[in-house]
């Protein structure tokens, strides 16, 4: 039979996300999809938009009968020192289009670039996904995933572990070392000063408290901490998702003390642990910059890297933005972040991290 003669098309619109059912809608669709992520849930647009004062623009793309044919999450990021830029997904790893076929894909890809303009952003940046059109710049070899199933048990787990980073955990499980869980004020703010103590250390600015806050609300029971203490002190922690059987280790850190102490080891471990008895399967590891230490340890693990492939587009005559605190020319802000004060790169930072995006 032949499709009624006046169908509607194909539509595209701005996202009401603070409208329930639209929000129960968009997140089923990307629930449902094969490149779904957390990134591309109303949750996180939401959090990231009043967690870090930007601004949420959610593009969804209708059918011919209103059902949801494709959804690209975007963020309008302003920053005094990187410009402004339309993100999909901002703050996240993950993001870009989510379509059914490559009709709405170029469709999304459009619209999105229209808004850009709209907006005056002179730059987009799309973590993953399809490629949006040939006019964008490909970026497969800057970052690489980390990812791999968890083990049926302890045991089992230990196992898959590479002989010499098992060792590191099983030292680990004999140091005198405090585990909790969950989302309590004292993990909170356990998690923040030892968050902002690591990446301080690492020379780059933490993010604001009311990010980590703002997710933990809107994720709820799909989120947690786990936090490592020693002698009643937090030395390491990780502020984790749990979406579609696995769960993403998202912002984790250990002070000095955590080295000698292996509390990063213990801290992973015990998340491995956690997300069992929350029926994970998959352990999410995130992303790491090619060549780095992070990189190194992901893969200690047992995790075989996986390229991620970004993508990009600026206007005419502007230069690529760029935020990367591990881009060489950045090197002695670096150095010089790292040895300031924490009471300093506390007050200071989350200025400059709200606008990386």
């Amino acid at each position: 039979m032949n499709a009624p003669m006046f169908a509607r098309p194909m539509t595209l619109h701005i996202a009401d996300l603070g409208d329930p059912i639209e929000r129960a809608r968009i997140g089923a669709y990307v629930h449902e999809h094969a490149e779904g992520t957390p990134f591309h849930l109303p949750a996180w647009s939401v959090a990231v938009a009043r967690g870090c004062g930007q601004k949420s623009h959610y593009l969804v793309a209708e059918g011919s009968n209103g059902q949801l044919v494709g959804v690209m999450p975007l963020t309008e990021v302003h920053s005094a020192l990187f410009g402004r830029v339309l993100a999909s997904a901002a703050f996240g790893v993950g993001g870009g289009i989510l379509a059914d076929n490559p009709k709405v894909v170029s469709a999304l890809a459009q619209a999105s670039w229209d808004m850009a303009h709209r907006l005056n952003c002179p730059s987009m940046e799309v973590r993953g996904g399809p490629l949006p059109g040939p006019e964008w710049t490909v970026d497969d070899t800057t970052y690489l995933g980390f990812a791999r199933d968890l083990a049926a048990d302890d045991e089992a787990e230990l196992a898959a572990i590479p002989r010499k980073q098992r060792a590191e955990v099983r030292k680990s499980l004999a140091n005198d070392l405090q585990i909790s869980t969950g989302c309590h004020p004292d993990d909170v703010k356990a998690h923040y000063a030892v968050y902002a103590e690591s990446v301080r250390n690492l020379g780059t600015p933490v993010f604001p408290p009311s990010l980590f806050a703002e997710v933990l609300k809107e994720f709820g029971k799909s989120a947690d901490l786990v936090t490592v203490r020693h002698g009643g002190v937090a030395v390491a922690s990780v502020l984790s998702l749990y979406w579609n059987g696995t769960v993403y280790p998202y912002w984790g850190g250990g002070t000095a003390a955590a080295r000698p102490l292996r509390a990063n080891d213990r801290m992973y471990f015990e998340l491995m642990r956690r997300a069992r008895t929350r029926g994970c399967t998959r352990f999410d590891f995130g992303r790491s910059k090619a060549g780095t230490g992070a990189a190194a340890f992901k893969k200690n693990w047992g995790f075989e890297p996986t390229p991620l492939t970004y993508f990009d587009r600026t206007m005419d005559g502007v230069a690529p933005r760029d935020a990367n605190p591990l881009n060489p020319k950045y090197r002695m802000q670096v150095a010089v972040w790292s040895r300031l004060p924490l009471w300093l790169t506390n007050r200071v930072g989350p200025l400059i991290a709200r606008g990386l995006g």
